[in-house]
Formats: structure tokens, C-alpha cells, sequence
């Protein structure tokens, strides 16, 4: 297709977008209970570019009795962190996906999305960085492995650095100290990537360091690929750290993005980005308990037993027992990292959840572009969301970063993966 075409039709969709829609109160859909609006659909999916710009000596907004300072540059598309045990930072940079565009509506959505994001050739990388002194400066940094393949989720148990690239598990001998790593990286086992429409694989670790939980997203947004595309997708396997056998552990989850182990306890908790083309306000992004076993409602239903009609032959057994997500965090906010807080962050913000959300397309108002906490309570979510990091997109509605990972490190930091502007931020409190 011709760009004067993609353009063309670009114009049609944002006309279309701003045509009737359900104007649900986005707060009205934060939290245990969201407001679901009636289904809206047309000939073109809802679509809002997001206009980047560079920060031009602006920074991302924190609370008051906290500070954000940028610790790396001119990286190639950071995704996610890991704080190692020396307080070594590892970022995995890449970009991946090879899914066929097989609709007009695909190459609309790809224009649009494509608009959002990061211009720079794909990392497909793992690089440290290091403070030797802990002023706050990360002083050293270097290559600690390349020629991956779109890595994105990491995990570290004992001495074994697991990396989950788009297309399998593989694993380093790590030693505290380390600036390289000391060889080729090894597979513990393979995960499905044929079309890949969802590439990430977001992976954490059991806290007993026995099993790896692994993210896999869907082949599609709502099967428009057929159905045989999606085995073994859509879920969250669980894998031996040792053996790399694997077996679901909860399914019907479209895209798990980002997973977390909930502080003193066994519980996975991962975010969710759900499907697409039902309006502006369907269908609530998820912050969720994961729950052996279950199934979520992907792709014959959301938000437990709201059938989605697209979808045939209709599983009415499956819907009926599909599970009702825990937090909604919005619709189309697109969350793509999650660390649970600690007694060292301090203040309100010492138990409970960040969110880094990267922000919607999909709606004709922007919405996500930040980073959220959501307060806990008895292992549960309790609260609104309050905003922790902002700015991302100012009030000229152009969009300078793009919040993805996040993680909390021991000395009460909390550090952000920013893919759009190709930073790591670092928010630190004052007193």
C-alpha cells in the first residue's frame, strides 16, 4: 500500500474517531468494578497518533518530596530492567515481531502505531550499567551481551542469568561483578514465535527459584488469524529453571505484559493488555492475581463472562467460567511494566503496585503515558491509582517518552524504562 493511501485513510479513521462513542468517565472505570460502555464498532478501529518530541530540557513529573533524573541516554529501545546483587542495572533493549499485515485495518493500525515509537534500529541487546560510588551517577556502562533476539523479560536465581527473548528462554553463568558476560548464552527452552503478533515475553521468577513464569501473548488481537495460530499462546507458562519443561499455568490472558511476585508471598500478579476495535472505553487494561489453573476470558469473552461476539464457534462453557480480573487499570493504557513497591520507598508509597503504562492508540482521547501506583492492603489492591510519574506527554500533546518497564531497587529507587526517548529514569525520594 502506498503511503498517499495509508495517509488517506488515516485522515478517514481520525474523522471516524471523533464521531459518537460512549463518554464513560475514566474514572468510572479504575478499580475492582469498572464501568464497561456498550460495544462500539465501525469500519476502522479508533486510532490517536501519538506525536513525539524531544524532552528539549523538560524531565518526566514526580511527587513533590521526590526527584527523577535521567541515568542513561541514546540507548536502542529499553524495555525492561533487572537490579542485580551488587546494584548493577541490566537493560534489555530490542524490538521485535514479525506479524503479516493481512487487513487494511492492519496496515492503518501499524501506521499509527509506528508514529508512536522510537526511530532507532533495535538493540537486541543486554546492557549494564553501574554506580561504583552510590552517588547516584551510573558511571560505568557496557555491553553485557549481544546478537539476542528481541530480549525483553529477565530474571536472575542463584548464579543463572535468564534472558526471555521473543523466540526462547536462554540463560548466562552470572557472578556478582561482572561487566560482560563470560560466553554465549544457552537455551533452556523454546517459546512460540511463528507471526508473533504479540512478540514480548515478560518473565519473572517463583520466589523459591524454582520456576520461571513466562508471558506469552496472543497471535492476533481478537483471532482474526484463525484459531490454529494461537496454540500455546495467550497464557502464562510455567518453566523449570533447571529442565526447561514447561506446562500452562493460566491461559486466556491476551497479553501479559509484565509479572511480579506480590513481597512475602508465593502469588503471581501480572498486567494485561486486552483486545482492541470495541471503542474507546472497551476493553479495561488489567492489573490481576494470575491464579493456577484459570482461564481469563481470551478471546470468547473480557472482564469475566462479557461475551465478545467476534469470536466463532461461541464456548459458552469457557466464558462461564472465566475469571474476573482484579484492578482495571483503563482502557487501552497499554501497561507494559510492573514492580511491587517496598518499605523503602517510603511514605504512601511503600506497599503496593507501579504500572508503567505506554499508552493508548486506540482511543480518541490519549490516555495511559505514565506511571501509576496502586496501593495495597491486606494482599490485595485498595485504592485508587495515583499518579507517580508523569509528563510523559505534555499539554502541547506531544509525547516525549513512553514508560515501559519498571523495577524497585534496595535503596528505595524506582527505575523506569522510557522506549520512546530511549532513557532509563531514575525517581528517588528527597528527605
Amino acid at each position: 500500500m502506498k503511503p498517499v493511501n495509508i495517509l488517506s485513510i488515516a485522515l478517514v479513521a481520525a474523522l471516524l474517531s471523533a464521531c459518537s462513542e460512549n463518554k464513560v468517565d475514566d474514572a468510572a472505570q479504575l478499580g475492582p468494578d469498572p464501568t464497561l460502555p456498550e460495544i462500539e464498532r465501525g469500519l476502522l478501529p479508533t486510532l490517536k497518533i501519538a506525536e513525539p518530541a524531544d524532552w528539549d530540557g523538560r524531565q518526566p513529573i514526580v511527587p513533590s518530596n521526590y526527584k527523577i533524573t535521567a541515568i542513561a541516554t541514546d540507548l536502542n529501545i529499553p524495555r525492561q530492567t533487572l537490579i542485580l546483587p551488587n546494584g548493577d542495572i541490566l537493560v534489555a533493549e530490542g524490538k521485535g515481531g514479525n506479524a503479516a499485515k493481512l487487513r487494511p485495518k492492519d496496515f492503518i493500525a501499524g501506521y499509527f502505531k509506528g508514529k508512536g515509537t522510537s526511530a532507532v534500529k533495535s538493540g537486541d541487546r543486554l546492557t549494564l550499567l553501574r554506580d561504583s560510588d552510590d552517588d547516584g551517577t551510573y558511571e560505568t556502562r557496557t555491553v553485557f551481551a549481544e546478537k539476542l533476539n528481541a530480549p525483553y523479560g529477565l530474571a536472575l536465581i542463584n548464579d543463572q542469568l535468564y534472558v526471555a527473548n521473543q523466540d526462547a528462554v536462554v540463560q548466562f553463568d552470572y557472578q556478582p561483578g561482572q561487566t560482560t558476560a563470560s560466553g554465549p548464552p544457552r537455551t533452556l527452552t523454546e517459546l512460540p514465535s511463528e507471526v508473533n503478533h504479540h512478540w514480548t515475553k515478560a518473565m519473572t521468577a517463583s520466589r523459591n527459584g524454582r520456576f520461571l513464569y513466562v508471558g506469552i501473548g496472543s497471535n492476533s488481537n481478537i483471532t482474526e488469524n484463525g484459531l490454529e495460530v494461537e496454540e500455546n499462546r495467550a497464557r502464562i507458562w510455567e518453566i523449570d529453571a533447571e529442565s526447561g519443561a514447561h506446562r500452562p499455568y493460566a491461559t486466556g490472558l491476551r497479553n501479559p505484559t509484565a509479572m511480579d511476585i506480590l513481597p512475602g508471598t508465593d502469588q503471581l500478579w501480572a498486567v494485561i493488555n486486552e483486545r482492541d476495535e470495541l471503542g474507546s472505553r472497551l476493553v479495561p487494561d488489567y492489573l490481576t492475581s494470575v491464579q493456577e489453573g484459570e482461564f481469563y476470558g481470551w478471546p470468547y469473552s473480557y472482564w469475566g463472562q462479557n461475551v465478545d461476539s467476534r469470536v466463532k464457534p461461541a464456548q459458552p462453557d469457557l466464558v462461564a467460567a472465566a475469571i474476573v480480573p482484579d484492578y482495571s487499570l483503563g482502557s487501552h493504557v497499554a501497561p507494559l511494566g510492573l514492580a511491587f513497591s517496598t518499605a523503602t520507598m517510603g511514605d504512601k508509597f511503600s506497599e503496593g503496585a507501579f504500572v508503567g503504562e505506554h499508552g493508548s492508540w486506540n482511543r480518541s482521547d490519549p490516555a495511559g503515558y505514565k506511571v501509576v501506583f496502586i496501593p495495597f492492603s491486606n494482599g490485595k489492591p485498595a485504592g485508587d491509582p495515583v499518579d507517580f510519574v508523569t509528563g510523559f506527554q505534555g499539554e502541547d500533546a506531544k509525547t516525549r517518552g513512553r514508560p515501559v518497564g519498571v523495577t524497585v531497587d534496595p535503596e528505595g529507587a524506582l527505575i523506569v524504562a522510557d522506549d520512546l526517548s530511549n532513557t532509563i529514569w531514575r525517581v528517588t525520594p528527597t528527605r
